[in-house]
């Protein structure tokens, strides 16, 4: 293959991916095109390309995953080689070769690369005979019981029998000990037959601690292939990856070196070409081929951060025909990266994909020590036609311990509102101390069980008191009180005898509040809270109790989002007259929200009774007839009709006759 400059690309993607492999193109100055569906019309990815063309309907069988219409686009915008990223089209022989039958070059591998390894029996024949090591096993026709028993041996205990034709868990046995095969092997057979209509069975190795340990290799068209480095995968939810690190802890040197060869070895034995992934079952001081990924991998940025390489200017650079930039001995690693895969889930309802509004996002700062790969903000919607996945946080430091604080650290400042995220479940793993020791089995999300999705009920205290402090500083009170310098706007205005004590009108919390010179005591669980601090631009800065914490809050529809150390709530706000929730008598002249004052209902110096009506307030189109609090004297009303108030504002003043005879 002949060197040519490649000028322009296409990116046959969308989100995060689309975003990143545009970063690299524009930094080597090609011209970058978009295409994108109807539900990517604002997307940013449509937003950061030279050029973009729609490709139709929101479902990806519409518009992604279409051939014919990504290549019209190449066409017409005289694009000269696409990159397909991952997922989608990326490991689509069929598409590999209409690019080629149409002149335009494929960021990837050959079309008979993907074929080889996407047979999964062909690809263990291939690595079979490339000396790659293969999970012990036996995948023949011979089912005679005293010959499987004797292949049970050689491959050694604990065994693995599964249906071949099964799924599900169905038809499947582990046996620990040899006594026990016959009849495990009968009962195999037995649910095979009923569930698949065939008792074929075959037998691996059972790999009971397993580490999901991968290998990137990468060729070019002359011959050449390097590894590097290895990346750990092990943290796995429904065998998704969750966090992924480079190097892979615990590994010795010769290990490393054995593995990066293997995968060497995998990608030769195919003519691959590219960036591909070698990803193995790691047993002690075994390991086992698993497939070859022959593509970018979602996890790509933990090798760019541990080896300092572009990964994705390489792949065009190779597609292009130039040769590798590095042999082996040049490639060294450099510290410990850490990515976790930040998704719009719902961890306390089993992980359910959510949707909609980015209502606010902040996230941590760029820099040599954290990176960011995404492809919204703020204001983007959140589609239900693609993957949950919004973010990557890449974390990167000089050995696995610091890198993992920074990544506690990190996640503790990535602040998103507008749906449930998995950053709490994230933070969770990062700071169990198994994983703090090394990189578990796969088993070990599983094994945890709810533990994972638990709240810490201190910090969720603390963001309850922040959102409280938050409305009453800045989304409730005060923003209306703003607007007039009357004392009688104020929260902290006039009071008779007794301190003014506003709810905060939480809907489901029950949260009190008592102005202060330097801010508030409120109350919230039978206990009291020293409160003072500030916000600005959504940060809310706040001593509670003299003890400083900093978080990210936002108002949105009638609600309030607070996000504090990885913690995410959402509070909502009443928006109905809750006048009757106010735990003391004294103040039921409040203004139980902002609103306007329409008709005084009694004269100034009238004799009134408990419960009579005074006042009427509109607000957001409703009235509220606030009453007489009890019998006495009207002495004065504090504000005139048609004058604006703010929530917890006090509109009458009652003289309690009362008090004055017991006295």
């Amino acid at each position: 293959m002949n060197t040519h400059t490649l000028k322009k690309i296409l990116i046959a993607n969308r989100g995060e991916i689309a975003c990143r492999i545009m970063r690299s193109a524009k930094q080597m100055g090609l011209t970058t095109v978009a295409v994108y569906s109807d539900a990517d019309k604002h997307a940013q990815h449509v937003k950061m390309a030279d050029e973009a063309y729609h490709i139709g309907p929101a479902p990806s069988k519409d518009s992604y995953l279409v051939t014919d219409k990504i290549l019209q686009v190449a066409k017409t915008s005289g694009a000269d080689c696409i990159h397909p990223g991952y997922g989608f089209l990326s490991e689509n022989s069929e598409f590999a070769k209409a690019c080629e039958a149409n002149n335009i070059a494929f960021i990837g591998p050959l079309a008979s690369s993907i074929e080889a390894m996407g047979s999964k029996t062909r690809a263990k024949e291939i690595m079979a005979a490339a000396n790659v090591p293969l999970v012990p096993g036996y995948y023949g026709e011979n089912q005679d019981l005293a010959f499987l028993q004797s292949e049970a041996e050689k491959i050694g205990y604990p065994v693995l029998i599964k249906a071949a034709f099964g799924g599900g868990g169905k038809g499947m046995r582990v046996v620990e000990q040899a006594k026990d095969f016959i009849s495990a092997l009968e009962g195999a057979q037995r649910e095979a037959i009923a569930g698949f209509g065939n008792d074929l069975v075959l037998l691996e190795r059972y790999v009971n601690q397993p580490r999901h340990v991968e290998v990137q290799v990468f060729a070019d068209n002359h011959g050449n292939c390097v590894y590097l480095g290895d990346r750990d995968c092990s943290l796995q939810r429904r065998h998704q990856k969750v966090i992924e690190e480079a190097p892979a802890p615990g590994l010795s040197d010769e290990l490393r070196k054995e593995m990066g060869e293997a995968a060497v070895r995998c990608a030769l034995a195919i003519n691959y070409r590219g960036a591909g992934t070698v990803e193995f079952l790691l047993c002690g001081d075994e390991f086992f081929f698993m497939e070859m990924n022959t593509r970018l991998q979602v996890e790509h940025p933990v090798t760019e951060m541990v080896t300092g390489v572009d990964l994705v200017n390489w792949q065009i650079n190779i597609a292009a025909g130039q040769t590798l930039p590095l042999t082996q001995s040049d490639i060294q690693l450099q510290g410990h990266s850490f990515e976790a895969r930040i998704y719009a889930e719902d961890p306390s309802n089993d992980f359910i994909p959510c949707s909609g509004t980015i209502e606010a996002l902040s996230t941590p700062l760029n820099s040599e020590f954290v990176r960011i790969d995404t492809g919204i903000a703020q204001g983007d919607e959140i589609s239900p036609f693609y993957d949950p996945m919004i973010a990557k946080l890449i974390v990167h430091d000089d050995n696995r311990e610091q890198a993992l604080s920074r990544l506690r650290q990190a996640l503790e400042q990535f602040h998103l509102a507008g749906f449930s995220t998995n950053i709490g479940f994230l933070h969770n793993l990062a700071s169990h101390p198994t994983f703090a020791q090394g990189a578990p089995s796969t088993h070990f999300i599983a094994e945890q069980g709810d533990a994972l999705v638990s709240v810490d009920s201190a910090a969720l205290e603390k963001a309850q008191l922040i959102a409280a402090f938050a409305y009453l500083e800045s989304f409730g009170a005060k923003k209306a009180t703003q607007q007039s310098a009357s004392p009688w706007q104020q929260l902290s205005g006039f009071t008779l005898n007794a301190p003014q004590k506003v709810d905060v009108p939480f809907t489901d919390l029950a949260i009190s509040a008592v102005k202060t010179k330097t801010g508030y005591v409120v109350t919230h669980n039978d206990k009291s809270f020293d409160i003072a601090g500030s916000v600005n631009q959504n940060v809310c800065n706040v001593f509670i109790n003299g003890e400083k914490f900093t978080a990210h809050v936002s108002h949105f529809d009638n609600s309030i989002s607070v996000m504090f150390a990885a913690l995410q709530i959402k509070l909502a706000l009443n928006t109905k007259h809750y006048i009757s929730s106010h735990e003391s008598d004294a103040l039921p002249l409040a203004a139980p929200l902002n609103g306007t004052v329409v008709k005084h209902l009694v004269d100034v110096g009238s004799t009134i009774t408990k419960g009579d009506a005074v006042v009427i307030i509109e607000a957001m189109k409703m009235e509220y007839t606030l009453n007489a609090p009890h019998d006495g004297i009207l002495q004065s009303y504090c504000f005139d009709e048609g004058e604006l108030v703010s929530h917890g504002a006090l509109l009458a003043i009652v003289e309690d006759t009362t008090a004055q005879e017991a006295s």
